[in-house]
């Protein structure tokens, strides 16, 4: 009896050293000889050593991201160039969530998201392909805990989206929101300098104009929007479509949005407004920058954004508008902003359907106009009275559903004029034309 359960151990061992031999390590298939269970416990640490772990059972752990890189080229009428970086639209990413379930109603849980920029093609430039930030950066995009109930809502705290973190952008439900939304068109070529139409740097001299001087609206240069920030953070449930979310943090800022989803008939649709305030210089430096900010500054915003989709054609329109209006409390900086009201406003149109196994082909074309005002340090210097900028932009988009990717290509156009410090007339500036191709694959 004593054999017959030794036999049997030994045969369940040998069955289990080959299952776990054989799965984590298969090159060393030939090498099971005699001594093949000796090492079982050694291989048994190695899978445990190449496992995601969680630091306890009751808080489920979600680990997604992406990685979305890009070629872009470019020629601003003088000069022109390639280079190969992170998309800066929808820069890659890893994202660790976890949620713990309380009772039938509520849940608790934390969200820890970090950005990742290979060469950072929004801070790319003539003379630097990765910005004078360089490359290879992380950043801590989002880092707070929750507390979230079906019947009440979430609320939390933290680094995270304000109400009206991307409240032109995120109507989009195309496949243009992962590299071509609201903010997409300044994010692309911002760091670049100006040139006038005689291929000179405007103004001449050390202090150059960069096309995120011209344009305004502290997030992305785009006007309406704000961004991730230190706050308390509450999102409503949604009733019959319709959601809310505001938000309160750094010293000080609040805003708030209203949010709507549905569908009627053969249409899809979703519509976004918020409205926020800032008297934070250094989080939202309207004008001014983050290191040397208006501590009096006064700034409003708000936006609304559509977007709107024939199911049956894959037909859709997408567009927004959005406002930004600078001031300070400081007498002396707010008289020298001499155009304190900052618009854009765009819309976007073109076709998603599925016509191949791939997944979703996307085709499309972009207009956007900001007609920008003043640009002034947090010390009162006026670098630019009043911009006028034009966008203009065709591009397509080819999902792979077995991938969970999307390769894309976009041509995109600029012009316009900006005023120069003082000055009375407006310099015409030399178009910068780039095309944009990459692909952006989720995990």
């Amino acid at each position: 009896m004593k054999l017959v359960t030794r036999k049997g151990r030994l045969w369940g061992v040998s069955v289990a050293a080959l299952m776990v031999g054989g799965w984590a390590m298969p090159v060393a298939a030939a090498d099971l000889g005699g001594d093949c269970c000796a090492d079982l416990e050694e291989r048994v640490a190695e899978l445990e050593a190449t496992t995601a772990r969680k630091g306890n059972r009751k808080v489920s752990l979600t680990v997604s991201g992406w990685v979305n890189e890009s070629v872009i080229w470019w020629d601003d009428g003088s000069e022109r160039n390639a280079y190969v970086g992170t998309n800066p639209v929808e820069q890659s990413r890893f994202r660790f969530v976890g949620d713990a379930k309380i009772n039938a109603d509520w849940s608790a849980g934390y969200v820890l998201e970090i950005g990742v920029f290979g060469g950072n093609l929004g801070k790319a430039d003539q003379d630097n392909p990765d910005g004078a930030t360089g490359a290879n950066s992380l950043s801590v995009r989002k880092s707070n805990w929750y507390l979230k109930s079906k019947t009440f809502g979430k609320v939390s705290v933290g680094q995270e989206s304000t109400a009206t973190y991307h409240l032109l952008d995120d109507a989009d439900t195309s496949l243009t929101r992962n590299f071509y939304d609201a903010e997409g068109p300044p994010d692309y070529l911002q760091s670049f300098y100006l040139r006038d139409k005689a291929g000179n740097r405007i103004p001449s001299g050390s202090s150059n104009l960069k096309w995120g001087d011209a344009l305004r609206g502290f997030n992305n240069s785009t006007p309406g929007d704000d961004g991730r920030r230190n706050v308390v953070r509450y999102e409503s449930p949604t009733f019959a479509g319709f959601s809310v979310a505001t938000a309160w943090g750094e010293d000080d800022i609040w805003d708030a949005a209203v949010i709507y989803k549905g569908e009627s008939g053969d249409f899809n649709y979703n519509a976004r407004a918020g409205y926020g305030q800032s008297t934070d210089g250094f989080s939202t430096p309207c004008h001014g920058s983050g290191s040397s900010p208006d501590n009096a500054l006064n700034c409003e915003w708000w936006g609304v954004s559509a977007f709107l989709q024939h199911a049956p054609t894959g037909l859709f329109v997408y567009g927004g508008y959005g406002k930004q209006h600078d001031g300070s409390n400081n007498p002396a900086i707010d008289a020298k902003i001499l155009d304190k009201d900052s618009t854009t406003w765009f819309v976007q149109g073109g076709i998603e359907k599925k016509w191949i196994p791939l997944g979703k082909t996307n085709v499309f074309g972009m207009y956007r106009q900001d007609d920008s005002g003043s640009d002034v340090t947090g010390t009162g210097t006026i670098r630019t009275t009043g911009a006028n900028i034009d966008f203009w932009a065709v591009g397509a988009a080819q999902n792979i559903e077995a991938a969970e990717a999307t390769l894309y290509l976009i041509y995109q156009h600029a012009d316009g004029d900006v005023t120069v410090g003082t000055n009375t007339s407006a310099t015409e500036l030399s178009a910068m034309q780039q095309v944009i191709g990459g692909m952006k694959i989720n995990f």
